[in-house]
């Protein structure tokens, strides 16, 4: 592992820096995260940076990218976070959605999609996720059949749900049953969508953090062209695996207040006899556990950046970093909301410490702990694919999917 940049890396790293000082915001709008003000700013941030190839710097030029490096990319989001930039509604359709397009589609789609989205002038959502499938993709039940006028069109109806940004995304990738006579991971295909056609119906989630990032997505009778198609009739499976493993290096670790906000909280909060809560001997070991975790991440990331520089690829270790620190999001907010006592119900950023990140972070935990692969299925990967153990029994890997127990 190497901590250092190269000179290459450094001079990047210069220039980068040079470009963020003289066009990043430097303070934020104060805008409301999913609201109208704060979309406009997102979108012009967007739009600035692809003028400057800076917007996804590993695509090719002719797309809109610097043909660069992913160390590269990581150093641009790494000098980037230090600066107050609007939220990024794009993540989603540049890091996974869109590349999909790029690897499946045909010429004509690339063209008509790829710069909008590099843009910012259209976002795009991922479609995987059903009520009763949970994290297994391969159980989709939304199906997609031909429609019986020899067109070679397609109809889809079904649901999706837990789909980030839908109420506000134009387009979407979509996986669908096309086949229920064989088993559930190879009867799927994928489709590109227009999430503004009238058989779409999005309905967003109220979560207990205030916010409605999440949405259920309903299908009827919606019709797209055989030319829609990613991939293979039947070959989604596969084609999903490509923008899932995007999904591991685009969705990274949690976000919200962390060990160095509960330090500076705990100093300034008494304890039970008066003196700082910071010199409770249990709060103090829940503290070191969370700085020795937070150096693990940070040397995990490092090896990813290593791997990076040297034009390797990161394998299913990158799973590791969400499920340790969404976890440790989770309790480290439990505890600081209850080390503040009867302060600790003041969930109002002018009023609490730490502008209510603690509380933002509690609620916000949960929802992070199953989006983006749930821990179960982040501890199946590392078990399995990092440590070599024994694979789990799946009694249904050779049955029909429509011979599977629907528990009606």
């Amino acid at each position: 592992m190497d901590f250092n940049d190269t000179p290459e890396e450094a001079a990047y790293r210069s220039q980068v820096r040079t470009w963020l000082e003289a066009n990043a915001p430097k303070k934020r709008d104060g805008s409301d995260p999913e609201g109208g003000d704060s979309m406009a700013a997102s979108k012009a941030w967007q739009a600035k940076k692809a003028a400057a190839g800076y917007a996804c710097i590993t695509w090719p030029k002719e797309w809109g990218g610097q043909g660069g490096t992913p160390v590269q990319n990581v150093i641009f989001g790494q000098e980037e976070a230090k600066y107050p930039i609007p939220p990024n509604p794009f993540q989603i359709g540049l890091g996974m959605c869109v590349p999909t397009v790029m690897t499946f589609a045909d010429d004509e789609t690339k063209k008509r999609f790829v710069g909008p989205a590099l843009r910012g002038e259209e976002i795009w959502s991922q479609l995987f996720s059903e009520p009763s499938g949970g994290s297994d993709v391969a159980a989709s039940r939304t199906k997609a059949e031909r429609v019986p006028d020899g067109s070679g069109d397609w109809l889809i109806n079904g649901q999706k749900v837990w789909t980030t940004g839908a109420q506000f995304s134009d387009y979407g990738i979509v996986i669908v049953r096309t086949n229920p006579d064989v088993p559930k991971h190879k009867g799927l295909t994928m489709f590109w969508l227009d999430l503004k056609d009238p058989g779409v119906e999005v309905k967003p989630i109220h979560q207990m953090s205030g916010g409605s990032g999440f949405n259920e997505v309903f299908f009827t009778d919606v019709r797209v062209k055989d030319s829609q198609r990613l991939g293979a009739e039947g070959e989604g499976w596969k084609v999903s695996l490509v923008t899932l493993m995007n999904e591991r290096l685009a969705v990274g670790g949690a976000t919200g207040a962390g060990w160095s906000q509960f330090l500076e909280t705990a100093r300034n909060t008494p304890g039970l006899d008066g003196a700082s809560a910071l010199q409770d001997q249990a709060v103090r070991e829940k503290l070191a556990d969370w700085y020795v975790q937070a150096e693990g991440l940070k040397h995990t990331r490092n090896r990813t950046m290593t791997a990076l520089s040297r034009g390797q690829t990161p394998g299913p270790e990158s799973s590791i970093g969400k499920i340790v620190s969404a976890v440790q999001m989770q309790e480290l907010a439990n505890t600081a909301i209850e080390m503040l006592d009867q302060y600790g119900i003041i969930n109002d950023g002018d009023l609490a410490p730490q502008d209510a990140a603690f509380h933002w972070s509690l609620m916000f935990a949960p929802g992070l702990r199953i989006a983006g692969g749930t821990d179960e299925i982040l501890r199946n990967i590392i078990a399995e694919r990092v440590l070599g153990l024994p694979g789990d029994i799946r009694v249904d890997k050779d049955v029909a999917f429509k011979d599977m127990p629907t528990g009606r």
